[in-house]
């Protein structure tokens, strides 16, 4: 399998800042004084993840400039399949959008063998919103310090040893496993039914190894609960900052993420979209969101919609051959 996936990511992420700050000069003008009243913001997703933290905070802040508040509705269910298929399918007026995620549009689309939309054809990009990075996390008692010294114990006893993450499919799991194919190692996946479940059983010393979001795993590292072998982002994060990468603690390329993005349904007039994205930018411009960003170790990555339909594209591509070759499907 070809890996080059972080080259691929660093031209995406270039042209969508150049396209973002080309686009911050434009003035944006209101389709019929769009919004006239709220809009839904769906969040396929229970409350209290990164991704429902992420859409309250950009929620709140749109609300101010679009003078119409921005109502969080979140609407579980399939991995995030029911909230995404409603946003296809709804009318595109732009009081109807999502909060996306790796998730939505790249993972569930490439996995299920029943597709309720398309994740190109489906829907209007708005805007990237943010980055969160995934950790790799081990048992304290798992006799390894660092990534490579985890590489070696795999190696040495194939098969011996399980990781946990927060489900089936996830993007946590599919971390996993683009690690196992890279690494050319061999450990059981225990899917669970959340992170929660999971943490608990590799602190528990039931599980010795976990693939999870950073800011749901961090309390157990900075407590000791959990040993942080490297986050796997291509730059660290600001919150850890002694916490290696993957890529530069032992396996050079490896690169995985969560990331938060504004989708409409399809055909919605350019305008709006226009006038979504400038609130957008506003929003993850304002710089109090970005230090609450900051906290839970997110990145703000703001974008045009032509830089997210990119994106969404990308992200496709690169995960296509993982899925394949983990041979995950789901109903």
């Amino acid at each position: 399998m070809s890996h080059s996936y972080p080259a691929r990511r660093s031209v995406l992420l270039g042209s969508i800042a150049a396209a973002t700050l080309a686009a911050a000069g434009r003035p944006v003008r209101a389709q019929g004084g769009y919004p006239t009243r709220p809009i839904t913001l769906v969040i396929p997703f229970a409350a209290g993840g990164s991704t429902d933290v992420v859409g309250r905070l950009v929620a709140q802040k749109m609300s101010d400039e679009l003078g119409q508040q921005v109502i969080v509705e979140n609407v579980v269910g399939a991995g995030g399949n029911v909230g995404a298929a409603r946003i296809a399918k709804a009318d595109p007026d732009g009081y109807s959008i999502l909060m996306g995620t790796v998730a939505t549009h790249a993972l569930n689309p490439l996995m299920l063998k029943r597709k309720p939309y398309d994740p190109i054809a489906d829907f209007a990009p708005v805007s990237l919103l943010a980055v969160i990075p995934n950790v790799l996390v081990v048992n304290p008692k798992l006799p390894v310090k660092d990534v490579k010294e985890l590489i070696a114990l795999l190696k040495a006893e194939p098969g011996k040893y399980n990781y946990a993450s927060s489900g089936l499919g996830t993007p946590l799991h599919l971390s996993g496993e683009l690690f196992k194919s890279m690494a050319g190692v061999s450990m059981q996946h225990i899917p669970y039914r959340g992170s929660g479940p999971a943490l608990n059983d590799v602190v528990a010393g039931q599980v010795p190894i976990q693939f999870d979001n950073l800011p749901s795993a961090s309390e157990f590292i900075k407590s000791g609960g959990l040993r942080g072998l490297a986050v796997t982002t291509k730059e660290r994060a600001s919150s850890f900052p002694d916490i290696p990468t993957i890529a530069e603690a032992g396996l050079p390329g490896y690169e995985t993420y969560t990331w938060n993005a504004l989708f409409a349904p399809p055909k919605t007039p350019p305008a709006v979209i226009e006038r979504l994205n400038a609130a957008a930018r506003k929003a993850m411009a304002d710089p109090n969101l970005i230090e609450r960003m900051k906290a839970f170790s997110a990145t703000v990555v703001s974008s045009t919609p032509e830089a997210l339909g990119e994106h969404v594209k990308a992200e496709m591509a690169k995960w296509a051959p993982v899925v394949k070759e983990a041979g995950v499907t789901t109903e």
